[in-house]
């Protein structure tokens, strides 16, 4: 019998790293969790166990927290863009970088009014993610969003779709609307205020998400990704998941009880799940 290594690629995951920037009047933290992976000349170490050309992943380790100093300030994507032109710079046998960086966002916490200047909480309950690939021809960078819980009360129908004889489902004129949004953009420009793109995006959902009169989740979702396209130029392509967290409406009457719309069951799972891509034409 004959193999052939194919494929291989390797790194470190699960990098945790806490940055404080430390300004006169103010700090500011990131809380990141970074993951990297290398292709290249390895097919030796995998074949015959030659290490001459594997960069141990503690020394990657290592050069995350080393390059994160004197940076404090420093965005998710502008970071990973470094750290791919460190590895490919200083390792010729490494021919492809990619990282992956994700974090909560920290907020200020607000006492008698004002933001406090060393005190922080989780704002929104979301993930910022940001994804750096390249080669010593090109970088990739993609931002995103992941886990943005969002629920609406009102102005959500679900009508006129397609039954079959399995179908139970009946006509929804007025439901409740839950669900998470998950989105990765990509720029078509090179040069990017990252964090503002960021924030513009994650406005321009919950402002989509409260405001639209949504008939289906894949109308909403097409509506949520197009206002990101609209509030943020340097965008060319984004991706959104959206499970559908359905809220089922509990009948009462056995009780005597008329549920005005008022008691629901949230349910984990099975969930519908809407996916879609869109790109700027």
């Amino acid at each position: 019998m004959s193999v052939e290594l194919v494929d291989s690629h390797y790194g470190k995951s699960r990098i945790r790293l806490l940055k404080v920037a430390r300004f006169p009047d103010h700090h500011m933290i990131h809380d990141w969790t970074v993951d990297l992976s290398m292709r290249g000349d390895f097919d030796a170490a995998f074949v015959t166990g030659d290490n001459r050309h594997i960069l141990p992943t503690d020394t990657m380790k290592n050069t995350v927290y080393a390059l994160a100093h004197g940076h404090a300030d420093e965005g998710m994507e502008t970071f990973g863009r470094r750290l791919v032109h460190h590895f490919l710079d200083q390792h010729r046998q490494i021919s492809q970088v990619q990282v992956a960086i994700t974090g909560p966002v920290w907020e200020p916490i607000v006492t008698e009014g004002a933001a406090h200047p060393h005190a922080f909480c989780r704002g929104s309950g979301a993930t910022r993610v940001a994804e750096v690939s390249g080669t010593p021809d090109s970088v990739t960078i993609t931002s995103g969003i992941e886990g943005l819980a969002v629920t609406k009360t009102a102005g959500s129908s679900f009508e006129g779709f397609a039954k079959d004889r399995f179908s139970t489902l009946t006509d929804e004129m007025d439901r409740v609307l839950a669900t998470e949004i998950h989105a990765r953009w990509t720029f078509h420009e090179a040069r990017v205020d990252y964090d503002a793109c960021w924030e513009a995006a994650r406005d321009a959902l919950l402002e989509r998400f409260a405001n639209h009169k949504s008939a289906s989740l894949q109308q909403t979702l097409h509506s949520l990704a197009s206002a990101v396209l609209e509030a943020c130029a340097p965008v060319a392509d984004i991706r959104i998941s959206m499970p559908n967290r359905h809220c089922v409406f509990v009948d009462l009457a056995s009780f005597g009880i008329d549920n005005d719309n008022e008691i629901f069951m949230p349910t984990e799972a099975p969930y519908g799940l809407i996916e879609a891509r869109l790109t700027r034409t």
